[in-house]
């Protein structure tokens, strides 16, 4: 075989990991020049970089890789395409090499100039003769990948020594022992604390305190010095974000010089917009690490009103299940049909460095936004978070009505459209009732009419077709966007806001530094030097988890809540258990959920005041409709069943083990117990729905002819589900386990006999002996103890994970629910869904 049909026909390799190694890959050798077999792999050419990390971080031999030649054609040079021809040569080298400055070393005859210095203690540790090096090229017959050739693997001399390294006898008590440079996690550590004010003292004192704890230097990190801070700190200094007087010559410069950290960009053209997708390495990890089998959420349309460009955030939930960036997209305007190209680059370049990931769901805030777009390209369910809208009505609300009697009632009634809309119970009718009763209260709607009336249809109609986020998912959101507005729009001189530029520059330096460093694990060494706008601290529904239930008392329909830090002080809180509550703290009154109210909604969904919550209601329905697949297709019915005892079944494995190392306060655990205990009506309408069903395709297909089966009939769960004339729907818990990831799909189909009785028989033994259950009371006491035991953001991925199925595999029919005379005298009614 030829030389290049032999490279050619190589597979393209590329490890799941974030880095990876030539010990990672296969090597093939193929016939080289003079007779020489070279070692040659080929991995996409994206990951070159991940390639040379991975090198570089060889425990046996630490080292760092520098570019000692390069070569690339110009784009506008024509070529023909050669099957031989190449795009790129990059030439890695050691960086202890290839020159050796030792005594008696040799210097290459191109750097015959180089003069000795007299004092040149640093270069005997740096260039050593180390001829370790590997070759990148870029062919032309395969631009999207990268031919490795790596022949010279060791790191010796040119005697074949050991020349550097824990190996080498002549490195020890050197620096030549470690790596030659920083690691990439200490640059980044330092830039960030240069960025957000912290001095070079302060930083190389709390260094040197670090190294003499642990007892000396251990790595190249431990030998920082004051010159190389000194010098980071210089960069910045002189550094400038107006690289041109004109904006869009500036950002293109800036795009030129920072291609690691732009995923998408178009400039202005006659038909598409300015379009610019910003995301650092380190947010590509992070959008990896935490966004696998897990949540994407929107933040659209931050800095609408000051910046030239608004800012649209794509967030993931971090271990603390806070909302942290992981990509930022800047255009003129938020357009939907603009959306599919930068989702499709950023989906690919996720997937280049991990061919598995994959979403849970993805959370929206705009019903503009463009939903079959995400699920053609992240494949995912797609859920709409109403905190956009709740934050403006309850800012507006507060300011505009001064009486508190009028804010309470204004709020009240929106929460009830709200959570009729959501159990599909409500329509524009509700809407205009609003207006004509709260026609006195003027200044609040002419804010309504003008800025919400023309987009409520849009509103409506998202709530109705996509489950909503739960209160930690907007807590979260909430608690993301203040700090952006905190850490991003504090310049002095406002001037700059109209400046694209000067907004990618801080976006990719400041405000990048201030969430690197939420995640950096040693930052409270650094807290006596922190400025206001670092401070990140708890989202609300996490504070809400601090105050005890005897802190809050239900009175004159009111509730209050005593102050954790000042127990003198008591907040009122309006409208109880509803998420349109008005509280009178200062966060509160900015339009924001706060721990107040969220935790008075806790109370009143533990006395079972109030109904469950509509992500609770939606996940139900969701669970219910995936099990009224059609009765002539047994096989999705089956699928059905399959796939929601499989998800439970992961969910109880993951809570169980969570429950031995979570200490559960008594109050909460005797919610859980009395909740476990009661009877669900999910057992009645799952169980009786099957039988039902089954009987009905004995005796024929008589609903075809538009006559309706006897059956279950309803009238949108979203009433309380009537069985025994309680609602008896398992209330949301405050219990809050670590993250859990669920695969979306299980591996294989499982007869529905088979997975029911199997986890019925496991449950049942566990349970000191107690009988077995059956198939129904045992998908009904998984589905109660899985959302006992999630947070909210666990409930929303549950939820992605059920809607899924629905959405792409099958299109769930109707079933309404309403409450009879006689609760043993329920039909059921299967319609065909053709919405």
């Amino acid at each position: 075989m030829a030389r290049w049909d032999a490279i050619l026909s190589l597979p393209v390799q590329n490890p799941p990991t974030l880095e990876f190694s030539s010990v990672d890959l296969v090597w093939s050798k193929v016939e080289g020049w003079h007779d020489k077999l070279d070692r040659v792999a080929l991995i996409p050419f994206a990951r070159v970089d991940d390639f040379v990390r991975g090198e570089s971080s060889n425990k046996d031999c630490p080292t760092r890789f520098h570019v000692e030649a390069r070569r690339r054609r110009p784009p506008s040079m024509p070529y023909k395409p050669k099957v031989d021809g190449i795009l790129e040569y990059i030439l890695y080298w050691c960086s202890f090499g290839p020159d050796d400055h030792r005594k008696g070393g040799i210097v290459r005859p191109s750097r015959s100039t180089y003069v000795p210095k007299k004092k040149n203690a640093g270069r005997p540790n740096t260039k050593r003769g180390c001829t370790c090096h590997f070759i990148v090229k870029r062919l032309i017959a395969e631009p999207s990948v990268a031919l490795i050739i790596f022949n010279d693997d060791k790191h010796v001399d040119k005697k074949g020594m050991p020349c550097h390294g824990p190996q080498d006898k002549m490195a020890a008590g050197t620096r030549a022992m470690f790596a030659p440079y920083i690691s990439e996690d200490l640059r980044l550590r330092i830039l960030s604390l240069l960025y957000v004010g912290v001095s070079v003292e302060t930083i190389m004192q709390r260094h040197n305190e670090t190294v003499e704890r642990q007892g000396g230097p251990s790595n190249r990190d431990d030998l920082l010095t004051h010159r190389c801070v000194r010098r980071q700190e210089r960069a910045i200094r002189r550094s400038t974000y107006e690289l041109d007087p004109d904006d869009a010559v500036s950002i293109s410069m800036w795009v030129e010089s920072h291609q690691n950290h732009v995923f998408f960009y178009e400039d202005f053209s006659d038909s598409d917009p300015f379009t610019l997708g910003i995301q650092t390495e380190w947010q590509l990890q992070q959008m990896i690490r935490f966004g696998n089998c897990n949540l994407l959420i929107s933040d659209s349309k931050f800095g609408t009103n000051k910046l030239k460009y608004p800012i649209h955030s794509l967030l993931v939930f971090n271990s603390d299940k806070k909302a942290i960036p992981v990509a930022w997209i800047i255009t003129p305007r938020f357009s939907s049909l603009d959306s599919h190209r930068w989702m499709r680059a950023l989906y690919n370049r996720v997937h280049t460095k991990d061919p598995t990931w994959k979403l849970a769901g993805f959370i929206v805030d705009d019903p503009l936004y463009d939903v079959l777009a995400i699920r053609d390209v992240f494949q995912c369910s797609v859920l709409i978070s109403f905190w956009r809208i709740r934050h403006a009505l309850h800012k507006n609300i507060v300011k505009k009505c001064l009486d508190i009697e009028m804010q309470a009632e204004i709020s009240r009634r929106l929460a009830q459209i709200v959570d009729k809309i959501c159990r599909a119970q409500g329509t524009m009718s509700l809407i205009e009732d609003f207006m004509e009763d709260f026609v006195d209260e003027s200044d609040f709607m002419d804010y309504f009419k003008a800025t919400w009336y023309p987009r409520i249809g849009r509103w409506i109609s998202a709530l109705k077709t996509l489950p909503l986020a739960s209160q930690e998912t907007c807590a979260a959101i909430e608690f993301y966007h203040n700090q952006l507005k905190i850490r991003l729009l504090n310049e002095k001189n406002i001037n700059v806001y109209q400046r694209a530029d000067w907004l990618v520059n801080k976006l990719g330096t400041k405000v990048h530094s201030y969430f690197w460093l939420d995640e950096y694990t040693e930052k409270d060494d650094f807290a006596r030097y922190w400025k206001n706008e670092w401070a990140s601290g708890l989202t609300s529904w996490r504070k809400t988890l601090r105050i005890p239930d005897s802190d809050v008392v239900m009175e004159d329909g009111c509730a209050k809540v005593i102050d954790q830090l000042d127990q003198d002080k008591v907040y009122v809180v309006w409208n109880p258990g509803s998420m349109f509550g008005i509280c009178n703290c200062t966060w509160a009154q900015e339009g924001n959920l706060c721990e107040h109210i969220l935790k008075v909604i806790s109370i009143c969904q533990k006395r079972r005041s109030i109904l469950p919550s509509i992500s609770l209601f939606q996940y139900h329905q969701a669970l219910i409709d995936m099990l009224h697949c059609p009765r002539y297709d047994s096989l999705i019915c089956d699928h059905a069943v399959s796939l929601a005892v499989s998800v439970q079944k992961q969910l109880n494995a993951l809570i169980d083990s969570e429950s031995r190392q979570n200490v559960v306060d008594p109050s909460e655990k005797l919610a859980i117990d009395r909740t476990n205990q009661q009877t669900s009506s999910l057992e009645t309408l799952l169980g009786r729905t099957r039988n039902r069903s089954d009987a009905s395709s004995r005796d024929g297909d008589s609903s075809a002819d538009g006559s309706e089966a006897p059956g279950l009939v309803s009238g949108g769960l979203g009433d309380q589900v009537v069985g025994d004339g309680e609602d008896t729907l398992p209330a949301d818990m405050d219990v809050d386990p670590s993250s859990i990831c669920i695969s979306p799909i299980p591996p294989g189909l499982y007869s529905v006999d088979e997975a029911i009785l199997s986890i019925g028989s496991e449950m049942s033994s566990s349970k000191n002996g107690a009988s077995c259950a059956s198939p129904m009371e045992t998908l009904k006491h998984c589905n109660q103890n899985s959302v006992n035991g999630m947070s909210k953001v666990d409930s929303d991925i549950h939820l992605s994970n059920i809607s899924r199925f629905i959405s792409v595999d099958a299109e769930p029919p109707v079933i309404n629910v309403v409450e009879n005379e006689n609760p043993e005298n329920m039909d059921v009614d299967i319609r065909s869904n053709n919405t």
